[in-house]
């Protein structure tokens, strides 16, 4: 026998009384059908329900109502001491008190985060039936747990398998060229809200990353694999990792995963296939399957096959070789049971190092983060929000420090007030805090697979400081504002605007036909200042609003929103009640463009935003029968990123007609590409003729040196013109409507290397010089390149208005402190 271990299909096993292999259950081999979710639950559900080796945990359930599972697979004393072995990890983690009596490291296997890489779930069944069921593996279950995640986004697998299902041949045929090789928008990969979910670990924006990284955090595993799929050509892939790896992990975490990968190659050279390492995928960026637990401590490690959405059950390779979704089951079966293999034989070592981990934090650079209280308690409590899921400890300090300021980039000294929010490295979750909140990321290698930066400082608009020095923290915990009592009159309610929770509260109003207004110009109330963007709800306005003043305070309270309460329309400062500063809000009705041409990740962001965060009403669009629809039921439209291939001159003819006659459009990153440089908007990459001609002449240089760049060095050259995910300081003007809310300065997240020259309109947000850049990495011609240019703006265009957005500020929607301008775009500019 080649391998270490039977393949489920080729070397059948011994079935136990009563349990049966996937094969029987299923009615079918596996990967000769694509299993629905359904399936996979069932089988999972049956071996629990049959095995005393299986015990079996519903952690959540998706978007669309499928189950999320665990299966703790063991001896079944260990399982029976389940709890105590739990609470030992955390013992060694720092997490829980005491000394640990148990020595069992936990190994978890998270199979199919990409729904269309949908070989790894098929893979868990096989090879959880193995581990209960083969003899071989018996020493395993008492040495460890394991625990399997058969599937993490079960909408977009069932979405990649009802396609197959549906399209694929009765018989599949391997041509690349069939349908069933080439699916239709939005494809599987993401989930109900086509979010990347391997992108989410750390932001935990999707219902399936809050519920999963709640029980991963209950349990910290000492190794963790993420079971992926990649282009159909490419061998496998299993670590070591590429560069850059971050500096902090350990030297241990690098070694252990390439004793790992020897492990693997043993096996894989045995049988002849074709595998790599240390290429393309790094360990950097925090909220990966392979990151984030390599940050909390874990040997984290993603496998990648060949295959992806588009080999279906057979494709045939560049090669005339043809994969087969039996093939991608058994690389999947084999590196997965050869990681328990190295995980039992070295379990001492694995647990001593996670201990290490968590015990040693000398060699953090920073040793205490200072996040400023700006006034803004709603910023804050999101803020210890998602510390709290983390597991992050802070907390409130006093003292003078000295440190890196976020916001100029020079160290500098500063006091640290009782209302500002302290994290410090002092804590078991050190390493990931120090990660999530550093200033700027060690780069050993510019060639990264995803952003180069995300300071949680600047992802939430905070003033904040780093320093090396050591404070001790008091407890502390979100603010819980009190509820209102309905006065007795009112003449007029006054709602500050400043955070989402603000927004929100806006967004009930408008739902309850609540009629709203907001200030231009600041204003004064007895002593208290409301700044631009600030609410106004008149009771002349709701004359025909029963009870008008317990109908806002319920509202108020059910966000805890504290409103300021006025008796008279004449302010005290600032324009009164009754000015033409005080614009009257239509409530507006929305339309978001979405399907062909758009891209599935930006469109579902702006959808999850809408619907879960937002929560206004928004009507989705297809691109596929834009043509037919009557835009005047909409003020406002919002176009995505995506390259809108099937938009030539008439559809947006169509669109600058509506505009013209009253309409807001909002275009956003790749839709401006349709505006630029148009009879459309003044949208330009340069500002007049002679900066294009200069421009040219540039890139014509430029194209010139690169033509002698030696072939294995391209790659680099190339990037030059990138910023992949760098942070950018933006300076606003925070009198326009599109800046209500912010100050002079705002944060932006650069996703690309979009350059647009100032607009013949109102250049709400722009870059003046390349030392704007605050953290992360950026070409040398991209940092040249970016100094004066829009990152927002809005022009008139007749009656109405189109908003540019050149950095999309709900990326991934982790970017906090950007929500406020996609609301301020959508309800206060052209009011």
């Amino acid at each position: 026998m080649k391998i270490l271990f039977s393949t489920f299909c080729l070397f059948p096993l011994i079935v136990l009384a009563q349990i049966q292999s996937p094969n029987e259950f299923l009615g079918y081999e596996l990967g000769e059908k694509f299993s629905r979710h359904h399936q996979v639950v069932d089988y999972y559900q049956h071996l629990s329900d049959r095995s005393e080796k299986v015990t079996l945990q519903r952690y959540g359930k998706t978007y669309e109502n499928r189950p999320l599972l665990l299966a703790f697979v063991s001896s079944k004393e260990n399982l029976e001491n389940l709890e105590t072995i739990r609470l030992d990890n955390l013992r060694r983690a720092g997490i829980e008190s005491g000394s640990p009596t148990t020595n069992i490291p936990i190994v978890w296997l998270s199979y199919n985060v990409h729904g269309n890489e949908s070989s790894s779930t098929e893979a868990s069944m096989a090879t959880i039936y193995e581990l209960i069921n083969d003899s071989d593996k018996k020493e395993w279950l008492e040495k460890a747990i394991i625990v399997i995640d058969p599937c993490i986004n079960p909408d977009g697998r069932d979405r990649y398998v009802n396609f197959f299902w549906q399209y694929g041949s009765q018989s599949y045929n391997p041509d690349p060229n069939a349908l069933e090789h080439n699916e239709i928008w939005p494809g599987g990969r993401p989930n109900h809200y086509l979010f990347d979910l391997n992108r989410d670990w750390a932001w935990q924006t999707q219902i399936e990353s809050k519920s999963r990284i709640k029980v991963y955090n209950q349990w910290l595993p000492q190794i963790h694999v993420d079971f992926h799929e990649q282009g159909i050509n490419s061998p496998y892939y299993f670590a070591p990792a590429a560069q850059p790896f971050h500096e902090l992990i350990t030297k241990f975490q690098r070694d252990f995963q390439a004793e790992i990968g020897r492990n693997h190659a043993k096996y894989f050279d045995a049988n002849n296939w074709f595998y790599f390492t240390k290429q393309f995928f790094d360990l950097l960026y925090p909220s990966y399957g392979d990151t984030y637990p390599t940050y909390n401590g874990a040997i984290g490690m993603t496998y990648e096959q060949a295959g992806h959405g588009m080999a279906g059950l057979g494709i045939i390779k560049q090669e005339g070789d043809t994969l087969s979704l039996k093939d991608r089951i058994a690389h999947h079966h084999t590196t997965g049971l050869s990681t328990i293999e190295v995980a039992v034989n070295n379990a001492e070592r694995l647990l001593d190092n996670f201990e290490n981990f968590f015990g040693d934090n000398s060699n953090l650079k920073y040793k205490t983060f200072v996040l400023k209280y700006d006034g803004n308690d709603d910023k804050f409590n999101a803020l210890k929000a998602w510390l709290d899921d983390q597991g992050i400890i802070y907390g409130t300090a006093n003292g003078r420090l000295k440190g890196y300021d976020y916001s100029s980039g020079r160290t500098a000294d500063f006091s640290i007030a009782t209302e500002d929010l302290v994290v410090t490295t002092n804590q078991p979750k050190a390493t990931l805090a120090h990660i999530l909140f550093e200033p700027k990321t060690k780069l050993v290698d510019s060639v990264t697979y995803d952003i180069t930066a995300w300071g949680v400082p600047y992802a939430y608009g905070i003033q904040a400081y780093a320093s090396s020095q050591s404070v001790s923290i008091s407890n502390s915990s979100n603010q819980v504002s009190s509820l209102m009592q309905a006065p007795e009159k009112a003449y007029a309610f006054i709602a500050k605007w400043n955070s989402m929770d603000d927004a929100r509260f806006l967004a009930a109003l408008l739902k309850a036909d609540v009629k709203v207004r907001f200030t231009q110009k600041p204003m004064n109330y007895k002593g208290e200042t409301f700044d631009r963007g600030s609410l106004i709800i008149a009771k002349r306005d709701n004359k025909k609003l029963k009870s008008f003043e317990s109908k806002i305070v319920e509202l108020a309270n059910n966000y805890h929103r504290d409103l300021a309460v006025i008796q008279t329309g004449f302010m005290d400062a600032g324009p009164d009640i009754g000015s033409s500063d005080i614009r009257y809000l239509e409530k507006p009705k929305i339309a978001l463009l979405g399907y062909e041409g758009t891209s599935s990740l930006a469109f579902g962001a702006t959808w999850h935003f809408m619907e879960q965060e937002l929560q206004y009403p928004v009507t989705v669009l297809g691109t596929n029968y834009f043509s037919r629809v009557d835009l005047s039921d909409y003020d406002v439209l919002i176009m995505q990123s995506g390259w809108y291939g099937s938009f030539g001159e008439g559809e947006m003819k169509k669109i600058m007609e509506w505009v013209s006659a009253g309409g807001k459009l909002i275009a956003v990153e790749g839709a401006l590409n349709k505006l630029k440089d148009s009879d459309y908007s003044s949208l330009s990459a340069y500002v007049d003729d002679q900066a294009k001609t200069e421009g040219e002449k540039k890139d014509k240089e430029r194209k010139a040196a690169a033509r002698l760049v030696p072939y294995e060095e391209q790659e680099r050259e190339f990037i030059k013109g990138f910023a992949p995910g760098a942070i950018y300081k933006v300076k606003m003007d925070d009198t326009h409507p599109l800046a209500f809310g912010y100050g002079d300065t705002y944060y932006t997240l650069k996703t690309g290397s979009r350059k647009v020259a100032y607009l013949d309109g109102n250049n709400v947000g722009i870059l003046t010089d390349k030392e704007d850049l605050m953290s992360g990495f950026a070409g040398q011609y991209a940092k040249e390149d970016m100094a004066g240019t829009l990152v927002f703006g809005v022009e008139n265009k007749g009656r109405g208005q189109i908003v540019h957005i050149v950095d999309n500020p709900l990326f991934r929607s982790f970017w906090q402190n950007g929500k406020l301008l996609m609301v301020n775009a959508m309800f206060f500019v052209g009011q």
